[in-house]
């Protein structure tokens, strides 16, 4: 259906990647500063928003298992696809198909969802933010929707079916990825390395003990708004960049991961090509 991308130009995607995920691991430092405030901060917390953090929890663990509330359709998804090359409009009607197109137009769609949601939860956020403090109850939920919703339309992007449990399990880590410090950056990136293998399919139940870290950086978080929205209408402003700032993240993180998981096995592809066709000569 589609050309497939040389060996080389793989490669040399596959090492800007890799320096991005370098890059993420200098954010420790301040990352541990900024964090100092919230240990006051959640004493000063009301219990009703201590509880509506804690049910992340709950509704994270749901999405593993079942999808829950979250679980997003892919039509929409693939007709973004569709309507960029008038071509491949009768070819594309499953993931499975979807998952053999060049990484320059995975990457073209999943850049404007990425775009679309960033304003999305900017709009979101500092609509939440106009009743200062007590409305950061109701933007603890919706953010996290956004967050696993825009995981999921990226995990279609890179042809992955987010209604299987593995690429769940995926998505979860990329959350936490994006909320964890360097220690965590570097233990989840090991962890990913490997997902594809069965092995490593059957223990990341085990390996998701630590996903608990989500929702602590989420409370994290969120402390910035408690310090800001406060006085009302103030959150406005604070709770439109801060939620504009998180998708971003998440949004980042995905294109990274999935993209990185796509460019991998398509080099693995032509490995494996290559091989067969010098046994097939001898």
């Amino acid at each position: 259906m589609t050309k497939v991308e040389s060996a080389d130009y793989l490669k040399k995607e596959l090492k800007k990647i890799e320096k991005w995920e370098k890059n993420q691991k200098g954010l420790w430092f301040w990352e541990k500063i900024g964090r100092l405030p919230f240990v006051f901060l959640d004493k000063l917390t009301p219990k009703f928003i201590q509880e509506k953090i804690g049910l992340m929890i709950d509704e994270l663990g749901s999405f593993i298992q079942t999808g829950g509330k979250y679980l997003i359709s892919e039509k929409s998804i693939l007709k973004k696809f569709t309507s960029k090359d008038s071509s491949i409009e009768r070819d594309i009607i499953s993931i499975n198909q979807l998952e053999q197109l060049p990484i320059s137009t995975m990457d073209e769609v999943a850049n404007e969802i990425r775009n679309s949601r960033t304003k999305m939860a900017t709009i979101q956020g500092a609509t939440t933010g106009i009743g200062g403090l007590f409305t950061l109850a109701i933007d603890i939920p919706i953010l996290l929707g956004l967050s696993l919703k825009v995981l999921q339309e990226i995990s279609l992007c890179y042809g992955y079916d987010p209604k299987e449990k593995s690429e769940r399990i995926f998505i979860v880590k990329c959350l936490q990825f994006t909320s964890s410090d360097i220690v965590g950056k570097k233990a989840i990136l090991e962890e990913l390395s490997t997902f594809n293998q069965d092995k490593q399919n059957e223990q990341m139940i085990s390996q998701l003990q630590g996903w608990r870290e989500v929702v602590i950086t989420f409370r994290d978080n969120f402390g910035w708004k408690k310090l800001f929205q406060i006085i009302p209408i103030t959150g406005i402003i604070f709770g439109a960049f801060i939620n504009r700032s998180s998708i971003g993240d998440v949004a980042e993180t995905g294109m990274m991961l999935y993209r990185k998981r796509r460019i991998v096995e398509r080099i693995n592809q032509l490995e494996k090509l290559q091989a067969n066709t010098v046994v097939e000569n001898e």
